[in-house]
């Protein structure tokens, strides 16, 4: 289907159920993880930041905000999208929703962006939780936001997968608890990689989720770890092998028509 004959109501209805849901269960979606990173900002933030000197010239309560944003939105961002999608393959109703005259295009916009938005809320809310706790400064907004938005439909798109790949409720939470939160642990999400003794240097370039806590971290203190054009090329290009990788489920009916 082209762009020009986009079903747009179809998109709505999609993204309006979707983000209804989450409007129900307002604790768990958006509340819960909100106080379960205050918590961060009390432990690192002001109990351990304050015995701790600057890093980079930023304040080490300061200097964590962006790699806890990071780490809230990638898990929520896999979260929503997988389970969104997960739940009409469950239930039975994605046969209706395949059948429906809906582009597989309308069916990702709609879940992805309402998996997209609801991470994007959450990053906002606690980007101003941080600020109760922390005194901080964005040097470059528009990059923040800009990083913000490219890492959430990256990742709504990469639980999108996830949603469609899982055979149970137990393989939702596999690669986001086994695979991702670590890799965003060990990616500077609490330190600079500079800290690391050379040879943990070099490998710790191997995690992707270092250029994307580097680049978000650029846009508020202009500080980074790795060169933010690679940071924005890293997930450019998650972007675009989630986007192709999508494109190839729909067209072949991999764990869709099965």
């Amino acid at each position: 289907m082209s762009t020009a004959s986009i079903n747009i109501h179809a998109i709505k209805a999609i993204y309006r159920f979707e983000m209804a849901r989450t409007f129900r269960t307002l604790g768990e979606s958006i509340l819960s993880p909100v106080l379960s990173t205050s918590l961060y900002f009390i432990v690192f933030g002001a109990a351990i930041g304050s015995r701790m000197g600057d890093i980079e010239g930023v304040s080490y309560g300061a200097f964590i905000i962006p790699g806890l944003i990071m780490l809230s939105l990638l898990g929520e961002s896999i979260s929503n999208a997988s389970f969104g999608i997960y739940m009409p393959k469950w239930a039975g109703t994605i046969y209706e929703l395949l059948s429906a005259p809906v582009s597989s295009l309308e069916v990702v916009i709609g879940y992805v962006g309402a998996a997209a938005t609801k991470s994007l809320m959450l990053g906002l809310l606690i980007l101003a939780t941080a600020r109760v706790f922390v005194p901080y400064e964005i040097a470059h907004p528009v990059w923040m936001v800009a990083f913000l938005l490219l890492t959430a439909v990256s990742f709504s798109l990469f639980g999108f997968i996830i949603g469609l790949w899982a055979d149970d409720f137990q393989k939702l939470q596999v690669i986001p608890l086994m695979v991702v939160t670590p890799l965003t642990f060990l990616g500077g999400a609490f330190y600079s990689i500079s800290m690391l003794p050379p040879v943990w240097q070099k490998i710790t370039l191997f995690n992707p989720v270092v250029y994307l806590i580097s680049g978000f971290r650029w846009s508020f203190y202009g500080v980074s770890d790795v060169n933010v054009e690679i940071s924005l090329a890293a997930i450019l290009g998650f972007l675009a092998v989630c986007l192709g990788i999508v494109m190839w489920i729909f067209r072949t009916g991999w764990k869709l028509k099965q």
